[in-house]
């Protein structure tokens, strides 16, 4: 055996180095800068701290801080180690459990020792304290791999009962590695870690609340209380963070909804709204968008039931692969005595639809279809249902009853193309009215699925053929492949929108499919006059109109644009003199087909101008003895201090132009 392995380079170099040198080793053979900056490694792909001794030829690169993904997720879990170390220091007896890395941060779970009850926020400053002591000593972290029986018999000794339990369920034969920090704390971990504690930030992190959590995620074991922080590379990123956090509050839809009057949600109908006269108005104006939208891009809007005999769904596959997601109904007539079973359970099933595909695919079914026919656009505002832990639902954006703009295309093989990129440019437009950016991706076969490689081959190319004809497939449009997370029948694109706070909404859709017309026997007449599958491309837009219109709430922080606000213009009366005025203002308004409301309440125009300000109304428009002799108003917009006095033609015209929807601008 050579004394030494041959470790290849991402620059394609090549560097002898004795057997049993580490990573960090060769980061320091080239030099100290990148020694320095050198926070892990991948060996062959795999990350691994940067002093695990390499035994053999490898490929290696050294992670730094510009990969920023694999550099959060080492802080991270090293984090939430510190946070452990730092509660078993202030506090004698704690048993620890574990703690993962999560999407913007960490947290970990804890056994308070007995007597001491459940930690609290009053808590945390006391812990970060203790963190950033741990982390000035910059104690190394050192990795140790231990017998099983030898690490069990420990965690048990200490007290550790929730490490010995878990450290005993491993798989048998698997590897069981310890980091410790220094020479006094240790914990089971698989790793990996930065090479010790002074290589974290002490003003990059920040604990952030306290909750309660059951071992193992099984509420018939003990309670322990979760302690979550957020972690970051520096204190620059923190704070970004934090301050999105604090956007995030003012901006959260659920309370918006409320504030502004558009829905509310309660425990009678848990995750389906209720949508209040002003929140419905916004949803109006989307449909109506949409369906402008569509109509102008060849499709045909239909409706379809809402219930389906779940023979239907067994052979669409819905049943096997997405039952535990459905409302299922007995199809029979329930008793309606006293006493007795509500149903025999001797009636068939049948299922709410939780998507459209299979009924549109029934649709197109109706009649012969020829070539000449295809593509076939077939649009529905389909309402669905989908049964959702009541622990998953979250207001407008995890909902159980939902509206999609949901269409199906039939098309044949030579169409796909044009007809994938012709809807990647009507997303284009759509998320451009809304004053969205967008990233494209396309989500490629999982493991579990339906077909054979040969369709998924060919539907994988389409979707990629046809965003480098639409001229997205570019680092400016966010263009990347995601490996595995497709749909069981289908690969797709997905628009991922990017709000005005930084955040990212997967929105938008296009799945191409061959299985499901393969499934329930879909099928045209091709020009040779045989029996062709059509290939179905499953799409959408908003995606949910509930989820759509949180996320427009909380883009907008309320304030709408013109063309969606529920109310557009008040019109406010300043004296009772100024009635008759406010009521013709407000007439001229409403003919102009703006939506309208007038205040003409005995109250200081004040305390009006805040109310509605509150309420975000656009335009406010105010009246007094003055302006109804000369036929004037005074217009206030919403934020804005100044205020101007116009003859009343020039403000409607005015409003009339600026409540238009940008697509009906557009086709001016």
């Amino acid at each position: 055996m050579s004394a030494h392995v041959r470790i290849l380079l991402p620059d394609g170099s090549a560097r002898e180095m004795p057997r049993g040198a580490t990573a960090g080793d060769v980061a320091r053979a080239i030099g100290p800068g990148l020694a320095k900056a050198a926070l892990a490694a991948r060996i062959d792909g795999a990350l691994i701290d940067l002093e695990r001794p390499i035994e053999r030829d490898v490929a290696l690169e050294l992670v730094t801080a510009k990969d920023e993904a694999a550099a959060l997720a080492l802080v991270r879990h090293d984090y939430a180690h510190v946070l452990a170390e730092a509660v078993q220091t202030l506090y004698p007896g704690t048993q620890i459990t574990f703690g993962p890395v999560t999407e913007d941060g960490f947290y970990y779970d804890f056994a308070p020792a007995p007597g001491r009850g459940p930690f609290t926020e009053a808590d945390l400053p006391a812990i970060e304290a203790a963190m950033r002591a741990i982390i000035a000593a910059d104690k190394p972290l050192r990795r140790e791999v231990w017998d099983r029986a030898a690490l069990i018999a420990k965690w048990q000794a200490e007290g550790e009962h929730f490490k010995a339990e878990w450290a005993a369920s491993l798989p048998e034969g698997e590897e069981i590695s310890v980091y410790w920090s220094g020479d006094d704390w240790m914990d089971m971990c698989r790793g990996p870690h930065l090479p010790s504690t002074g290589r974290l930030d002490p003003e990059a992190f920040k604990l952030t609340r306290v909750s309660g959590a059951y071992w193992r995620g099984d509420p018939t074991k003990p309670q322990l209380s979760r302690i979550y922080g957020t972690g970051w590379l520096n204190k620059k990123q923190l704070e970004a963070h934090l301050h999105r956090l604090e956007e995030a509050a003012k901006r959260d839809h659920r309370k918006l909804g409320r504030e502004l009057g558009l829905f509310h949600l309660q425990e009678e109908a848990h995750g389906s709204v209720f949508w209040h006269p002003k929140g419905y108005v916004i949803y109006r104006v989307l449909e109506d968008y949409m369906r402008r939208a569509i109509r102008a891009a060849g499709y045909a809007e239909i409706k379809t039931p809402q219930l389906m005999d779940a023979r239907q769904w067994e052979q669409s596959g819905h049943w096997g692969k997405y039952r535990e997601n459905m409302f299922v109904i007995p199809d029979e007539v329930p008793n309606t005595a006293d006493e007795g079973p509500v149903i025999t359970g001797e009636g068939g099933w049948m299922a709410l639809k939780p998507m459209n595909c299979p009924a549109h695919v029934l649709v197109f079914r109706q009649g012969i279809k020829s070539w000449r026919d295809l593509p076939l656009r077939l649009y529905e505002n389909g309402c669905c249902h989908r049964n959702e832990a009541h622990g998953a639902l979250h207001g407008l954006l995890r909902v159980r009853q939902f509206t999609q703009d949901d269409a199906h295309i039939f098309c044949r093989e030579d169409q796909v193309v044009d007809e994938v990129r012709a809807f990647c440019a009507l997303a284009d437009r759509v998320y451009r009215d809304f004053g969205f950016r967008y990233a494209i991706k396309l989500a490629l076969r999982p493991q579990a699925r339906f077909g054979s490689d040969a369709d998924w081959d060919r539907a994988e190319g389409e979707l990629r053929d046809a965003v480098v004809a639409a001229g997205l497939a570019t680092p400016d449009h966010g263009f990347e492949e995601l490996p595995g997370e497709g749909a069981f029948y289908a690969p797709k694109l997905e628009w991922h929108l990017t709000d005005a706070i930084g955040r990212t909404w997967q929105v938008g859709t296009i799945q191409s499919d061959r299985v499901l017309p393969e499934r329930l026997d879909a099928f045209y007449v091709g020009e040779d006059g045989e029996r062709h599958r059509p290939v179905m491309l499953h799409r959408a837009i908003f995606g949910a109109y509930e989820r759509f219109i949180g996320i427009l709430i909380e883009e907008y922080a309320g304030r709408f644009p013109m063309w969606l606000a529920p109310v557009q213009v008040v019109v406010a009366t300043i004296v009772s003199d100024a009635d008759g005025w406010a009521r013709e203002v407000a007439a001229r308004l409403e003919r102009a087909g703006l939506r309208v409301e007038t205040d003409m309440r005995n109250e200081k125009i004040n305390l009006k101008v805040r109310e509605h300000s509150l309420l975000k109304v656009p335009a406010m428009l105010v009246v007094g003895r003055r302006e109804a002799e000369a036929g004037t108003v005074v217009v206030r917009r919403l934020g804005e201090e100044k205020q101007e006095t116009l003859l009343l033609d020039a403000v409607v015209a005015a409003l009339a132009a600026e409540a238009t929807p940008p697509d009906l601008k557009r086709a001016a």
